[in-house]
């Protein structure tokens, strides 16, 4: 694949991963949108692999919470702060790697990229995550994080494995309904996807080593390494920006890109 391809991938992942406009809806319509051939599923991990780079330097604290956490949690001890957020986080994480592990089981994966499932899944996630932003409450904050909003806003993020749905997207709607505020319902979902897309990571690894192509393996390096630099930049403009601006703009781009898709698609 040639580094143009590879830099426009990486550039498209980087910037949509962390705005709740599903990035990988956007990876599977660009070869749609561009003619250029279809990246596969290990290059789309890749690049979710880089940004994942990007959310743990910009987290560094809380992941060094989480670090630091694994000591007490494996002795049991869950009142330790920083083991309740990984004891919380791992739990969180259950429903989506089920719901993946069906899917793979039942070959499932390729089926859902699809224009169709992207465009409906971007209208309607999208219109979701509208009524949440404007019904949720304001009054919780991640220290407030506990079992029950982490298994809820686990089973939101399992939808995201619906192309279009996005994983951010899915998750802050998911905080926002049981009544985070903007930026802490962003922060739990950025620190909800560094175990999700490590899990992903795990299986492209199994993946390229299977397949033994290192020429993939090659390609999957350069993308994921600029998907990491877009990632970071995009990653910090949400999050100032969620300070003073609610996720209606993100909902008026989605229902607009959800409803192209469709007419292009339908019509």
């Amino acid at each position: 694949m040639s580094l143009a391809h590879l830099l426009l991938l990486a550039i498209v992942q980087g910037i949509t991963e962390f705005l709740p406009v599903s990035s990988s809806g956007h990876l599977i319509l660009l070869p749609e949108l561009t003619g250029l051939k279809d990246q596969g599923t290990i290059l789309d991990v890749a690049v979710h692999v880089g940004t994942l780079g990007a959310v743990m330097l910009y987290f560094r604290a809380d992941v060094l919470r989480l670090l630091q956490g694994i000591s007490p949690l494996l002795k049991g001890n869950l009142k330790d702060e920083n083991a309740r957020l990984a004891f919380l986080l791992i739990m969180a994480t259950i429903p989506v790697v089920i719901a993946g592990a069906a899917l793979k089981l039942l070959d499932l994966v390729e089926v859902l990229r699809s224009p169709v499932v992207v465009g409906w899944a971007t209208l309607v996630f999208g219109l979701i995550l509208y009524w949440a932003d404007r019904t949720g409450k304001e009054t919780l904050a991640a220290p407030d994080w506990n079992l029950n909003h982490a298994v809820k806003m686990g089973l939101w993020q399992a939808t995201a494995l619906i192309p279009g749905a996005s994983r951010s997207g899915v998750t802050i709607t998911g905080a926002r309904a049981l009544g985070y505020s903007r930026s802490e319902g962003a922060r739990l979902a950025m620190l909800m996807s560094i175990p999700t897309i490590m899990a992903s990571g795990i299986l492209l690894a199994g993946d390229v080593i299977a397949e033994a192509n290192w020429a993939i393996a090659k390609d999957a390096s350069i993308a994921a390494a600029f998907a990491f630099a877009a990632a970071l930049i995009a990653l910090s403009l949400m999050m100032r920006l969620l300070r003073t601006v609610s996720f209606t703009p993100y909902v008026i781009y989605r229902i607009a890109l959800g409803m192209l898709i469709l007419g292009f698609t339908y019509f």
